[in-house]
């Protein structure tokens, strides 16, 4: 004979106690408050209006780190005889890995017999089974977290200037190489020149710092990114922040008005690595003397 609605509102009144039972600390079994009683005024008047379909939520502590994983309960009012609507979650869990939970266990709650109460079961089946994901996740946020750190950018910035003399630009400078990590070098004279290497964000903010004075003329002519699986450190041009002064011709006087020799200034960035940067500096290309 046939199940009715009345006694499947019974017997899922019998589980409920029976969870009670099993998760009487506050905040493990999480149902509205008047979810029983509307079933129960049902039961005692089954002319009325069906309640509410029966929906609460238990927490689960999982593995001995005891991760947190919800489960999830949605009654059709004739759950046993028909499957429960049953999700497990856990924000220790990807996306994906949820999707796959939640696959298998409707598969395993699908393979028991229909008529059973089953909400047990799939407590005890999320607690057996829950780990594995728990684990290939953490798994799978640690190789993303390698790769992310296996891949870096290098950023190297070269920046141009009518001239650099005064002492107090050229400390700040210096200082704010320092503190941001980063390598490269600074031309003193006219004209001055600047390159700095490092991490990307350093680099940006090393320019928006040393932009701010009152420059007759700065702009930065030229940015270069390399990326590498390494450290960065393995593609750095230059070990230190140098301070570049050579041979000046012009006049040594009040005016500071003297041109820095730029031939050495070639001479220096070919032993870098960096001839090319002459000609997108000074818009010629740069030759050495054959003295």
């Amino acid at each position: 004979m046939a199940a009715t609605v009345k006694e499947c509102l019974e017997l899922q009144l019998l589980e409920v106690e029976m969870l009670l039972s099993m998760f009487p600390k506050r905040g493990e079994f999480s149902l509205d408050a008047d979810a029983v009683p509307s079933i129960q005024r049902y039961l005692s008047d089954a002319d009325g209006a069906l309640p509410p379909q029966l929906e609460y939520r238990i927490a689960l502590d999982v593995g001995e780190a005891k991760v947190k994983v919800e489960l999830q309960v949605l009654l059709p009012h004739m759950y046993p005889q028909v499957a429960p609507q049953l999700f497990a979650r856990s924000d220790a869990l990807h996306r994906q890995q949820q999707l796959e939970l939640n696959t298998r266990l409707t598969s395993h709650i699908s393979s028991l017999d229909p008529g059973d109460l089953c909400v047990c079961e799939a407590v005890q089946w999320v607690k057996d089974n829950t780990l594995p994901f728990l684990e290939n996740c953490q798994a799978s946020s640690e190789r993303a977290a390698e790769a992310v750190r296996a891949k870096e950018m290098l950023h190297r910035m070269w920046i141009y200037s009518h001239h650099i003399y005064r002492q107090e630009l050229r400390k700040k400078i210096f200082d704010c190489a320092k503190k941001l990590n980063l390598t490269g070098f600074c031309l003193t004279g006219k004209p001055g020149v600047i390159c700095v290497e490092g991490l990307q964000e350093n680099c940006e903010e090393f320019w928006r710092v040393i932009r701010y004075p009152n420059w007759k003329h700065i702009s930065c002519k030229h940015v270069e990114n390399i990326e590498t699986e390494g450290s960065i450190d393995n593609l750095r041009l230059f070990h230190s922040f140098e301070d570049l002064q050579f041979q000046a011709h012009g006049d040594y006087g009040l005016r500071n008005d003297y041109h820095m020799d730029l031939g050495q200034f070639l001479e220096f960035l070919k032993q870098h690595q960096s001839g090319h940067i002459f000609q997108i500096l000074f818009g010629v290309e740069g030759k050495l003397s054959d003295n």
